[in-house]
């Protein structure tokens, strides 16, 4: 197992490139299955849960390719032999997302059994929005040996007002929408980018979708669709991650490819700190002071501050001038990064689904553990600023979601690398 060693005590400087966005690849993916032929994705980042998602259509028998060379950005996915419309458990409880397939499956196919995710390190996260939304267009599902199954011969149109905002679950519903007969409305939906993207190549492929990144989103039924060249957008949070990075250090970087819509609550609570943050060249500059002030925030779905962004910036605030509140409203179980913190010097102190951090003049090297994705990208950028050597171990977290961060922050100028454990 690896794991990553960090030098602290670097300035970052330059430039670094995000890639694609893991959150908009995963449903992207699933969507092939809506689809006869062989649908081309470009700007796939190379993660294991891009490669989960992989596994999970050619054991349905679809066929997939990850390009080499110059284009191992590329997957291919093609859909032209029988398919068989299960998800198994071993792979389903490696990713929720595998989930996002329940939607497809039972559109074009009329019946899908796919393994109950179960729960999750940050919390439960149920799927019962998206069991929900299917009922209301006519599916029938049961729950059997862990398994839900779903069919319908031809899934018709309806009203769907989720109890909560679910990204996945609009996306499994929308995608299972498009092949409905007759009219669909989701009500009280997410409005994140990777929701509107999904949309956007949807209706590439000739679905009528209307309203994506609202909080009303109408769909017309279509009869059949077409598969799909396209290009995924660039990874929000993964570019907020190396803003942090930059911030942390006191550095100058420029964030190729970021989007500043995608960004905004963070970019405001960036500059609240005391950084320079400025649109060029394609993408964010962010110029840090040596000290950043502390600052409150509170976690919300899009376009609020996101839950994917709390870990890091909670980082931030452990070296910042004057005390922080960072408050989780998203999901029930998200500071696990907070002893781990602690062994490096951080002054935090939980209370309930808040956070209180009093900054402190300076980190320690520790070995440290990541208990979840965003968490162990908060222990590395800790790392980046803390004094002596950091080991973050159990690094298998951090590449489900960040493709080669170490190399991407060696660039930068960070004394970093990945060794085996």
């Amino acid at each position: 197992m690896d794991k990553i060693i960090v030098k602290g005590g670097r300035q970052l400087q330059g430039e670094v490139n995000v890639s694609g966005a893991k959150n908009a690849a995963l449903p992207i993916l699933a969507s092939a299955l809506l689809a006869d032929g062989k649908s081309t994705y470009r700007n796939v980042p190379d993660l294991a849960d891009v490669k989960t998602m992989l596994k999970v259509l050619e054991t349905m028998g679809c066929g997939t390719e990850r390009l080499t060379g110059r284009k191992k950005d590329v997957c291919e996915v093609a859909v032209e032999g029988p398919i068989t419309p299960e998800a198994p458990y071993d792979l389903v409880k490696t990713m929720r997302a595998s989930v996002l397939v329940l939607g497809p499956l039972v559109a074009r196919f009329g019946r899908a059994r796919v393994s109950m995710p179960g729960g999750c390190a940050i919390g439960a996260r149920p799927i019962d929005q998206h069991l929900k939304g299917l009922k209301a267009l006519g599916a029938d599902i049961t729950l059997t040996e862990g398994y839900v199954e779903a069919k319908a011969k031809q899934l018709k149109g309806g009203t769907v007002n989720f109890d909560v905002i679910t990204v996945t679950g609009t996306e499994n519903v929308m995608m299972a929408a498009v092949l409905a007969k007759g009219r669909t409305v989701l009500e009280n939906c997410a409005r994140e980018p990777e929701v509107e993207e999904l949309a956007r190549v949807l209706n590439k492929m000739g679905a009528r979708i209307e309203g994506a990144g609202t909080s009303i989103i109408t769909i017309d039924g279509v009869d059949a669709l077409k598969p799909v060249d396209h290009a995924i957008l660039p990874d929000r949070i993964e570019a907020g991650t190396l803003m942090v990075a930059a911030a942390i250090t006191g550095g100058n970087v420029l964030v190729k490819h970021a989007v500043p819509e995608h960004l905004e609550s963070v970019i405001l609570k960036l500059r609240e700190t005391g950084c320079t943050i400025t649109a060029e060249q394609g993408g964010l500059r962010v110029k840090a002071p040596k000290v950043v002030d502390s600052v409150d925030v509170k976690t919300t779905e899009h376009p609020g501050f996101p839950t994917d962004m709390q870990a890091q910036l909670m980082g931030l605030m452990t070296v910042a001038s004057g005390t922080s509140v960072i408050s989780e409203s998203i999901f029930e179980n998200r500071f696990m990064h907070v002893p781990e913190l602690h062994r490096m010097g951080a002054d935090i102190t939980i209370q309930g689904h808040t956070a209180v951090v009093k900054g402190v003049k300076k980190l320690s090297g520790a070995p440290v553990m990541a208990t979840d994705l965003r968490a162990s990208a908060s222990l590395v950028l800790a790392g980046l600023r803390a004094e002596g050597k950091t080991e973050v171990a159990r690094i298998y977290h951090l590449d489900r979601g960040y493709e080669r961060l170490e190399q991407k922050l060696r660039k930068l100028g960070a004394d970093i690398r990945r060794v085996k454990a």
